[in-house]
């Protein structure tokens, strides 16, 4: 079931929620449990502010193949504006799970007394073939050879003081450059860019699949490199857990994130090992996504997601050590207190690790 909390994007990085049926019931998978997470006595609702990313792949598989089901759990997704509305309610209690991405304001929020924990991946890139990667126009692909020649070029990202600034910074580090040896251009469009390179207006943008390989097939960019080939640990997305649900509620958040945990283990068979039922994911990926063609599936580069949950914690601080630099933290955070990787910890020693 999908219920919308509030209307319109969170923030993650891409699209929007396409809804299923409000009295959709949904079956449990019919495989047994495991010891130690037997099926709730009764049901429990579990609300998920989600706004219909790629990387929440996690929630709609294990909720489509009925893992949610199997411990007695129903899920309810939200979406919200902003942060602004989402961290408050998820902090109180109102919305149980969220994703996000790490952003200056997001770690301002938490500083100020939002109380979230960031407990499992949600979103990395994958080596040789990211979901968030830089692109330049197909016309330059004989000037630009190098992350070097990206100096005196345009630059297109979508945000600042935010994941997609922290990777920029990260590529220009590598390539020995600074910011005032490449023109930043702030375009908080993704398809505004592909419009860009068209006109030639900018020469690169850090852009997102996918429209990746959407600008690839009309001949207006190409993949430029990689973003493991800079920052290959760089932690792009986290789940987010209310302090409620993983203290109070902490035999539900167990079995909640059991399901998850199995929903990314589909993800990673059929999309990383190619071992899986490519086409069945496929087809929950196209339902809960606003990227409706089975065929492009095949061919973008997908989210990268942990099967085991974990995250690159040593990148989260880093992330905030470089907004903090770049002036744009105010007051202080420990982020030890904010990273909680105890519950997938304790879900992986029951269910097992994946390989």
């Amino acid at each position: 079931m999908i219920k919308k909390w509030w209307m319109a994007p969170l923030l993650v990085l891409v699209l929007v929620l396409s809804a299923c049926s409000e009295d959709e019931v949904q079956e449990g998978s019919g495989q047994e449990t495991e010891e130690g997470l037997e099926p709730l006595d009764e049901k429990a609702t579990v609300i998920v502010a989600e706004d219909g990313a790629a990387s929440g792949a996690g929630f709609y598989i294990a909720n489509e193949m009925g893992y949610f089901a199997d411990y007695n759990i129903e899920i309810e997704f939200a979406t919200f504006s902003n942060s602004d509305e989402m961290l408050p309610a998820l902090a109180s209690g109102e919305v149980d799970v969220a994703g996000g991405i790490s952003s200056a304001s997001f770690f301002n929020s938490i500083a100020q007394g939002i109380d979230v924990r960031m407990i499992a991946d949600k979103g990395h890139n994958t080596e040789g073939n990211s979901y968030f990667t830089f692109v330049i126009r197909e016309d330059l692909q004989d000037e630009i050879t190098s992350y070097e020649d990206f100096e005196g070029r345009t630059i297109a990202v979508s945000t600042q003081n935010g994941v997609d600034d922290y990777i920029f910074q990260q590529m220009l580090e590598h390539a020995g450059l600074t910011r005032d040896d490449v023109e930043f251009e702030l375009m908080g469009d993704f398809g505004n860019m592909l419009a860009a390179m068209g006109n030639q207006t900018i020469d690169a943008a850090l852009q997102i699949e996918p429209l990746i390989t959407q600008g690839e097939s009309q001949g207006l960019h190409v993949r430029f490199g990689d973003a493991t080939d800079y920052a290959p640990e760089a932690q792009i997305a986290m789940v987010l857990g209310s302090p409620d649900f993983l203290n109070e509620d902490r035999e539900i958040a167990k079995r909640f994130m059991a399901a998850y945990l199995k929903g990314v283990r589909d993800y990673n068979d059929a999309f990383i090992k190619e071992t899986g039922d490519l086409d069945k994911i496929i087809d929950i990926m196209t339902e809960y996504t606003a990227l409706k063609d089975p065929e492009t599936w095949k061919e973008v580069g997908v989210t990268g997601l942990d099967p085991n949950g974990k995250m690159f914690v040593e990148d989260i601080h880093n992330q905030y050590e470089v907004y903090k630099e770049n002036g744009a933290i105010k007051g202080e955070l420990n982020l030890d207190q904010v990273v909680d990787t105890s519950l997938v910890e304790e879900v992986v020693d029951l269910i097992g690790e994946y390989e």
